[in-house]
């Protein structure tokens, strides 16, 4: 999987809900950026979780896109290993078979 042209198609794709549902989008983009700001957690850690249960959940795009924002906040390779194995052992095998999938991502992704 090319983790770089997904994130992009990903990105039209939400550009183009955001031109049909711009009170939703915007909502959505609100709570994100309330949540995700540094506070008791830090960035990263706040990101290794939301990467954690993207995996539990089973969504590509989440992964792609808490793992890029996990790099940004410096995570490292090892971190994001350890995350999928906490997020295996929550989600079971599914988590497993999309966990593998992260560290692919992480070596892709800026």
């Amino acid at each position: 999987m090319d983790w770089t042209a997904y994130l992009k198609d990903t990105s039209g794709c939400l550009a183009e809900f955001r031109k049909e549902q711009p009170a939703a989008a915007k909502g959505f983009t609100g709570m994100h950026h309330a949540a995700m700001g540094d506070g008791a957690l830090d960035v990263k850690t706040k990101e290794l979780l939301a990467l954690a249960i993207g995996v539990s959940q089973r969504c590509l795009d989440c992964i792609g896109f808490h793992v890029q924002a996990a790099k940004k906040a410096g995570a490292t390779r090892a971190e994001v290993a350890e995350t999928v194995s906490v997020a295996m052992m929550m989600g079971g095998g599914p988590a497993y078979m999309y966990g593998a999938k992260v560290l692919q991502a992480f070596d892709q992704l800026d």
